[in-house]
């Protein structure tokens, strides 16, 4: 799969699927969330950056309250529905992103109609970097453009997240789509997920001589089972039970005493969270202070702490962040949900081949999955593209 979207290719899918040309293309990329992991449902701090991945949706309205909807992705035929009856029957499977999104606007009264709607994406699905908020995103900034909304940057993020709580069934926080929807150019975003506040963050690792390398681990997972659910809900039982509104207002000091008031495992998941948030504020720091060269160490302890205390990781991760770090990355970590999905390592862009390579013959030797593995880079954000 082409990492670049070609917007005139879109277009004319679109126009040979439903024999008229497209009122626009439209573009949002996925994320790597280069720290801050399940911080942000516990209105904490994360720092994702959007990647040269993307969804693109051609769309065309129309004068009745037919939507049609088709995607690149398998063969899967035109999904025919209607607008005026949208309910969770008729959202399902992958038209639960495009037509979550267009329920989640009209309940809140913008006008949509009909419409056709094409989609292509190149975020690998299942990988942990945001393939469904892509799509969100990418649907919501099209709307927001067709109907003349005017809705701001930070009401589409919550257009999306509504659609992946509400629709799809996800119990996320705002990370995704604030990657999606915010990032510049060369730069992660800074986001206080309580205040929804954020601050663009420079991330010049062409200039550093470093690259992100992904390893998607070809292990898919799905946030709408058991495992990410089981972790909010343990985190919403420790701020319970600590009498904080959110684990957000917990500090390293306060550790100790809830050591004495929570069992173990809901412990060790709220001391993920209180440290993953301190690391978050650290990596900012240190970027600002001494760029992309010095955050390895953080990101490295990120992962042992999504290993051991949140325990979301699995072997093909584990396995990724070890042989990377073993062939020189400055350091690396799992990125997503978990349960699988993809590892990230910052490394020497000299050393690209040969981490790639040991990690392909790690995967080999274990019996895993080949993994794919790729290059990526800080992508601007949701936009029109034709």
């Amino acid at each position: 799969m082409s990492a670049s979207i070609d917007a005139a290719q879109v277009a004319a899918d679109f126009e040979s699927t439903f024999g008229a040309a497209p009122d626009g293309v439209w573009a949002a990329p996925g994320r790597v969330n280069l720290i801050g992991e399940h911080t942000d449902y516990n209105e904490g701090f994360v720092l994702p950056f959007a990647i040269d991945r993307a969804a693109a949706v051609a769309i065309r309205l129309r004068d009745d309250s037919t939507a049609r909807l088709v995607s690149s992705y398998g063969n899967q035929g035109v999904v025919t529905v209607d607008v005026d009856t949208l309910s969770h029957d008729t959202m399902n499977g992958w038209t639960a992103y495009p037509l979550g999104v267009v329920w989640v606007m009209r309940q809140m009264g913008v006008t949509i109609g009909g419409f056709d709607l094409y989609l292509h994406s190149t975020v690998p699905t299942g990988a942990g970097l945001s393939s469904s908020a892509a799509i969100e995103c990418a649907v919501a900034t099209a709307f927001n453009e067709l109907e003349s909304a005017g809705l701001s940057l930070n009401e589409l993020v919550l257009v999306g997240q509504r659609a992946e709580n509400e629709v799809v069934g996800a119990p996320t926080g705002i990370l995704d789509q604030s990657a999606s929807l915010l990032s510049t150019d060369g730069h992660a975003v800074f986001l206080d997920c309580r205040t929804q506040k954020s601050t663009l963050v420079p991330l010049d690792l062409a200039a550093a001589g470093l690259l992100i390398l992904v390893v998607d681990t070809k292990v898919t997972h799905a946030h709408a089972t058991g495992g990410y659910a089981a972790r909010r809900a343990s985190c919403e039982l420790g701020a319970q039970v600590l009498g904080v509104a959110a684990l957000r207002d917990l500090a390293a000091a306060d550790l100790h005493e809830a050591a004495g008031l929570l069992d173990e495992e809901t412990f060790r998941r709220v001391r993920h969270i209180v440290t993953e948030n301190q690391r978050v504020l650290d990596t900012v720091a240190v970027l600002d202070d001494a760029g992309p060269v010095a955050i390895g160490e953080l990101l490295t302890a990120s992962h042992a702490s999504m290993r051991d205390d949140f325990e979301i990781s699995c072997p093909e991760l584990d396995l990724a962040v070890d042989t990377a770090l073993a062939q020189g990355a400055l350091g690396a970590r799992m990125t997503g949900g978990g349960f699988g999905g993809s590892a990230i390592a910052l490394i020497p862009v000299a050393d690209a081949a040969a981490v790639g390579a040991a990690v392909e013959q790690a995967f080999a030797a274990a019996g895993f999955t080949a993994p794919d593995i790729f290059a990526v880079s800080p992508a601007p954000g949701a936009r029109r593209i034709s």
